[in-house]
């Protein structure tokens, strides 16, 4: 096997998930060409590594059937002219088998779904039974599952990113530029740190209070008590991140706030953004992409969860914390209460438990 290709078709979190899978196939063939595939946008992510992969993208095109379809029959052939010897799909739909299809490998792997259509599982040469899979551990089992049937083992089920140096002088100019100072310079050089078990003062941290999904939101005045706690107790400011759509949101958050905020959603790619929370102290945020790809980057996380399963997404490690609700329905797994796209079990989460959960973060 000397070229391979991975499939990844979901959403950042998953591609981040995916990454102990990529070091595993890296480390099992030391000498071959592995490549991934992955929805627009989410390249930008892997291609920050100080050793990326090869990338491609599933990209929508120009607007239109017309236009999609040349974009997909561009990306089929440059796919072919790799002449890949094998493709694992990590994800369970049809889009991916397609593609391992098209690709023309000899070898492509994939999960097998009995609950959706025949064809998708036809489109592959080798299908790995679910029985026997672990999911106590993450997210990471599934593609790590596919893999140990080949034999390929990993020791490693924890999400690892380590950036180049080209990013991390991206994300340091884009904070200077804000006005925003460097760690260091925030903690006065190190000279304010103390014994463990006591806050460290100053500094800021980094958080996301919004997701595409508004079920997996906190309320608005929720995350001002936070901020302004931040600030008034512990001296910590606060830089949010966030994407291009939710920078007017944020804004309205930043006019709430007595604390000291800035506002960098939208002002960072994929790549930046991982780079800005790899300089944080801590990231505090809802279940998005940005936890993720924090607690890749070697930062210590506090998370909010709701009606997804905290117990097989969120970031591995004594380093990354969750507040969860204490209302037996959670995790429901489902998007709001009645479908109503509100989860309560969110909207009655207290700010003290946030607030204290946050506390112990900051005390070591």
């Amino acid at each position: 096997m000397r070229r391979i290709l991975i499939i990844q078709l979901g959403d950042i979190g998953d591609v981040v998930w995916s990454l102990p899978a990529l070091q595993a196939v890296r480390d099992a063939y030391p000498g071959g060409a592995v490549a991934v595939l992955l929805r627009e946008g989410s390249g930008s992510l892997l291609a920050a590594s100080v050793s990326p992969p090869k990338i491609f993208e599933v990209r929508k095109g120009k607007s239109g059937p017309r236009g999609r379809l040349v974009s997909s029959i561009r990306l089929v052939r440059e796919l072919r002219r790799e002449r890949f010897d094998l493709v694992f799909d990590f994800r369970g739909d049809e889009r991916g088998g397609y593609m391992a299809f098209l690709t023309g490998a000899p070898i492509r792997a994939a999960l097998h779904y009995p609950s959706l259509p025949w064809l998708r599982n036809r489109l592959f040469t080798h299908l790995v039974a679910p029985s026997g899979m672990a999911l106590a551990t993450g997210a990471a089992d599934l593609s790590l599952h596919i893999l140990k049937a080949f034999g390929i083992e990993t020791g490693k089920i924890t999400p690892e990113l380590h950036l180049s140096k080209e990013v991390r002088l991206r994300a340091g100019k884009i904070l200077a530029d804000e006005g925003i100072p460097a760690p260091e310079e925030a903690t006065g050089g190190g000279g304010e740190r103390m014994r463990a078990g006591t806050v460290l003062r100053g500094g800021w941290v980094t958080l996301n209070p919004f997701s595409r999904w508004l079920y997996k939101e906190w309320g608005l005045l929720k995350w001002v008590q936070i901020l302004d706690w931040l600030w008034t107790e512990f001296g910590v400011a606060a830089v949010i991140v966030g994407a291009p759509a939710e920078r007017e949101r944020v804004e309205g958050l930043v006019r709430d706030c007595a604390g000291k905020v800035y506002n960098l959603a939208g002002k960072t790619t994929l790549a930046e953004l991982a780079g800005v929370l790899q300089r944080s102290r801590l990231h505090i945020g809802v279940d998005s992409a940005a936890p993720h790809i924090a607690a890749a980057v070697g930062t210590p996380t506090v998370t909010l969860y709701g009606p997804s399963d905290w117990r097989y997404w969120a970031p591995p490690g004594e380093r990354n914390r969750v507040v969860v609700p204490e209302m037996a329905c959670a995790p429901c797994h489902l998007k709001g209460c009645e479908g109503s796209g509100v989860s309560r079990c969110l909207d009655t989460l207290p700010v003290e438990r946030v607030q204290a959960v946050i506390g112990e973060a900051l005390s070591v």
